[in-house]
């Protein structure tokens, strides 16, 4: 027996699949014999005895079954003996051809929701499975309207990526004007009025209480005078989130808390992470042993407990909050930026003037689509899940370990779909869903399909009876991603604004977490902010330096591109997760502080070419896969990040023993002389030093603390 076809037909439906194959697909040769899932393709009888030339030997049969797991269809046909049936390729080729037609993809759409009904009701009739569990949260409603409203908000901007929603202004002259129209102009026909005060009641002005909390605790603690803006309650979110030991250990370095006060916000600390892709459909060789990385992700944190402390220690510094209060536009000139807000509860509008506003809106970010066009984001990650408080039967899961990266499935509706689980306080577990996703006009992906996705097929993933789960809140979100070219190609800045988190796209290609990557470079970003601040260096050629860019992680961005099955075209449905077992094999043979470095954006050029190497020995194949999955566009711009990255590692290779070095020498003299070079070379330093691997045990690679400390010292 042989498998000779292997389908993904994309229908959650098995029974319409089954039906259509019994009853209207003619294979066009042999007797058709329906089984429960199928049928049996047989030589007719007629056909046997016509022909004395066929051997003994010659097989009778095909096996055409269907089978369904993830909410999706899939189909196999095997033979039957060891020689091609009669006509073997003409039937596959019909067969994959007339499924094709039938049975395409298809990517539906929210319904608009009517005033008049609630979200359950509205959304009852097309995800009833997504409705039913959310009745059974917490705030599930508002929980709900949260996740529409984000779907809905995301939608817009993937499909009006050339004229997007308008929300900054400028009123200054000059070039600054010229930025502002080429992203969208200046709006007509509306007087812009500002505040009378002459001088800007803020230093610093977030929009956005989530990361934004964390760089806006920082920078009210250095002496600014920080406004944050946040629309939802501040301290709710629909995310949790997790990190390792020695990320984390950077916010004790830059003074934000100290180590008794990180205790209290980490949920649990687990042993020992696993990283396990589905792999029943690949040959041998294309199959690989679980890795374990226990010192990734492995501390969780209480996200409303950090959200809290973070917000404590901004308002202790001086800083205030707004909340339930939602950012509508900003208009900026010479001097400072106006910023209207409206508070929800009330709907009362008002403005406030500060020195920098700073985007911290995530994917939601109307300021990210404006500056970027066309290219706000090149993918995302739609993520959905849930924190559960109990209800799983004992054995289920050990709480002392997590699940990094998992798959039990192949391609399901054109998705490749990732669970992680991360155990938290007590018995409770938060479960994601996820799937790497190109942007997509017809198909910009939906948080409600994976939400119906994730409530069908959670039992699959981990035994348990969903009704006796005791769910806390969901999770859920659009992680985006931005396949840098170079450190130039997306704007980050205008003149007296700043994005940062996931509106500047700032993610870890593999793990697409924004909070560790924020977290990994938050020293970097308010090191530059805090002179850019002190010397009034706000316009954009200076604030567009602020970045967090790093050639080892722009030349990954293929990995993740390998991931995402391009919208409307069929690949075999076990490819990414063949695609992803070799690599992880690798990393699975590897010392485990390879890994380590890898997925915490810490790979050098050594070891990458080191690893793709390996990679191409172990599949031959993968190259031309790729090439099918991102297409010859997408490869020369890997090139070019490629070469890129060996020129950095050059660059830095030269200067990384010295240049750090003389910077703190000179610093003291040439910052308050020349500080727009000093920003600059401040920049290159950290351009060239962060994302160095690390060694097993150590800390640090480059005495980061006294770079910041020569720049606090000398100005506030």
């Amino acid at each position: 027996m042989k498998e000779i076809l292997y389908l993904e037909v994309p229908i959650p439906d098995i029974s319409v699949v089954r039906i259509w194959l019994q009853a209207d697909f003619e294979p066009g040769n042999g007797q058709k014999i329906l089984t429960s899932d199928g049928f049996r393709l047989r030589i007719s009888t007629e056909a046997t005895t016509a022909d004395a030339a066929i051997s003994e030997n010659l097989p009778t049969e095909l096996s055409v079954f269907v089978w369904s797991v993830q909410r999706t269809t899939y189909l196999k046909v095997f033979r039957w003996g060891n020689q091609p049936f009669p006509g073997e390729a003409q039937i596959l080729q019909r067969l994959t051809k007339e499924i094709r037609k039938r049975f395409g993809h298809n990517y539906p759409e929210p319904p608009q929701i009517d005033s008049s009904q609630s979200i359950f009701e509205a959304l009852a009739p097309y995800y009833p499975l997504t409705v039913k569990y959310f009745q059974k949260m917490p705030n599930g409603e508002y929980d709900l309207k949260r996740a529409y409203w984000w779907e809905q908000r995301w939608r817009e901007g993937v499909r009006n990526p050339r004229q997007p929603r308008q929300v900054v202004f400028s009123q200054s002259r000059g070039a600054g004007e010229q930025r502002s129209r080429g992203a969208g102009g200046d709006e007509e026909g509306r007087k812009i009025t500002s505040p009378s005060p002459s001088s800007p009641t803020y230093d610093l002005i977030y929009i956005g209480g989530a990361l934004g909390a964390i760089h806006a605790a920082v920078m009210a603690k250095l002496g600014y005078k920080v406004l944050l803006v946040e629309r939802l309650p501040f301290g709710r979110m629909n995310r949790e989130w997790n990190i390792s030991r020695d990320e984390i250990q950077s916010l004790v370095n830059l003074g934000l808390v100290t180590t008794a006060e990180l205790e209290t916000v980490i949920g649990r600390e687990y042993k020992d992470g696993f990283n396990k892709f589905f792999d029943g459909n690949n040959p041998p060789k294309l199959r690989s042993p679980i890795l374990h990385t226990p010192t990734v992700l492995n501390l969780a944190l209480e996200s409303d407990k950090w959200l809290q402390l973070c917000g404590q220690k901004l308002q202790a510094a001086g800083g205030e909050i707004w909340d339930e209060t939602e950012f509508i536009r900003a208009d900026i000139n010479n001097t400072q930026v106006v910023v209207t807000v409206k508070h929800l509860p009330s709907g009362n509008e008002q403005q406030v003037t500060g020195r920098l506003l700073v985007d911290a809106m995530g994917t939601a970010s109307p300021i990210a689509w404006q500056l970027n066009g066309g290219r706000a984001f090149d993918s995302v990650c739609p993520t959905v899940g849930a924190v559960i408080e109990g209800g799983f039967e004992p054995g289920v899961w050990d709480s002392q370990y997590g699940d990094v990266l998992y798959s039990h499935g192949d391609i399901s509706r054109g998705r490749q779909l990732i669970w992680e689980l991360f155990p938290g306080v007590g018995e409770e577990l938060t479960i994601y869903l996820f799937h790497y996703h190109q942007v997509n006009a017809q198909n910009p992906g939906s948080l409600l399909e994976m939400y119906e996705d994730f409530f069908t097929i959670l039992p699959e993933y981990r035994r348990c009876d969903m009704d006796q789960l005791v769910w806390k809140k969901p999770t859920f979100g659009y992680i985006p991603g931005h396949f840098s070219v170079s450190s130039s190609d997306r704007t980050v800045a205008f003149d007296r604004l700043i994005a940062i988190g996931d509106a500047a796209s700032l993610q870890s290609p593999l793990v697409f977490t924004g909070f560790g990557s924020l977290v990994r470079n938050l020293e970097r970003l308010t090191t530059l902010l805090n002179i850019a601040l002190k010397h009034d260096l706000l316009s954009f050629a200076n604030l567009n330096r602020i970045r967090a860019y790093q050639s080892n992680v722009a030349v990954t961005w293929l990995f993740s591109k390998g991931m995402m099955v391009p919208t409307g075209k069929f690949i075999p449905p076990q490819r990414i997760n063949s695609m992803l077992n070799t690599f992880f094999g690798l990393l699975a043979d590897e010392p485990p502080e390879v890994a380590d470095n890898f997925i915490k954006d810490r790979c050098d050029w050594l070891t990458f070419n080191r690893l793709a190497l390996k990679a191409a020995r172990k599949n031959p194949a993968l190259l031309l896969w790729i090439w099918q999955l991102a297409g010859f566009k997408d490869l020369l711009r890997w090139l070019g990040n490629y070469f890129n990255f060996g020129r950095h590692a050059l660059v830095s290779a030269l200067l990384s023993g010295w240049f750090p070095r003389l910077l703190v020498r000179i610093g003291p003299w040439l910052e308050p002389r020349y500080p727009a070079l000093w920003l600059r070379l401040l920049a290159i330093r950290y351009a060239i030093t962060t994302g160095k691997p690390r060694s097993p045990n150590q800390l640090t690679t480059v005495n980061s603390e006294a770079m910041i400390q020569e720049s606090v010292v000398s100005g506030q």
